[in-house]
């Protein structure tokens, strides 16, 4: 799989803190401009008057076409957006990322969702020193050796569920964007959940790896770089059950086991 283009600012930003969230910017056909219905929708996402500031543009074109016109058309696109945004004087991170996957991402059937960019931002909070999640898994990754484990921040699930909620689909793009910058990484995605007695069965860790495996495998990461278990309650980080919230959320983690770097 050709390795994904990305534009980075790279410049440090400080004393803030955010949840990231997204919107949805849809396009025409073969066209990188924004359209009527696009300007409103972010016209009135900025009309909200929330302290909101943009981390991440993500392009994506759908599959006509060929790889190579769809990964500028994906670029142009969120050079379209991100003009706009700085026009409009909304407030862009320094360290914006900035990525067009073309039509290399899992596709909808329905070819309008595939025309889009999509626009990760953030709520400002004063007085808090930021982490950019990508930047600290890629970090991670890099000084990390068979047999460490990595904790996969900010993922999380509905109640009892397989099903991601949608705040955290960023972080699995993360996750996508250091598994094609380093090809030769290996892991194994390992689920655990909180509350429960060791004696219970429980296949809702399986299935929760198995998900992020899934998400990984349909934007064409190799089958052969990839694994995936269910540990239920048999590893927890605190002793079940658990004293406050706070344990359970830090014994409901995914972590990747590295296996190869």
């Amino acid at each position: 799989m050709k390795k994904l283009l990305l534009i980075a600012l790279l410049f440090l930003i400080s004393f803030l803190n955010f949840a990231q969230e997204k919107l949805e910017i849809y396009f025409d056909f073969d066209k990188s401009d924004l359209n009527d219905t696009a300007s409103k929708k972010i016209n009135s996402w900025v009309a909200t008057g929330k302290n909101y500031e943009i981390v991440k543009l993500y392009g994506f074109c759908d599959s006509k076409g060929t790889n190579v016109y769809n990964d500028t058309l994906a670029l142009k696109r969120v050079t379209t957006v991100y003009n706009f945004l700085k026009t409009n004087q909304i407030k862009v991170t320094k360290n914006i990322e900035i990525r067009g996957f073309g039509e290399d991402f899992e596709q909808s059937k329905n070819q309008n969702e595939n025309r889009r960019v999509t626009l990760v931002y953030q709520e400002k909070k004063e007085n808090i020193t930021p982490k950019n999640s990508e930047e600290l898994l890629k970090n991670q990754v890099k000084s990390s050796k068979k047999g460490d484990l990595i904790k996969l921040n900010n993922i999380y699930f509905y109640n009892n569920s397989a099903k991601i909620v949608a705040k955290s689909e960023s972080v699995l793009y993360d996750l996508l964007c250091v598994m094609v910058d380093n090809p030769k990484l290996k892991i194994e995605i390992q689920g655990h959940i909180c509350c429960k007695k060791s004696t219970d069965f429980d296949t809702v860790s399986t299935a929760r790896a198995k998900a992020i495996y899934n998400f990984l495998i349909l934007n064409k990461i190799s089958r052969n770089r990839l694994t995936f278990k269910g540990y239920g309650v048999s590893k927890p980080v605190h002793p079940i059950p658990e004293k406050n919230e706070t344990e359970e959320d830090e014994n409901r983690r995914v972590e990747l086991l590295i296996i190869e770097n």
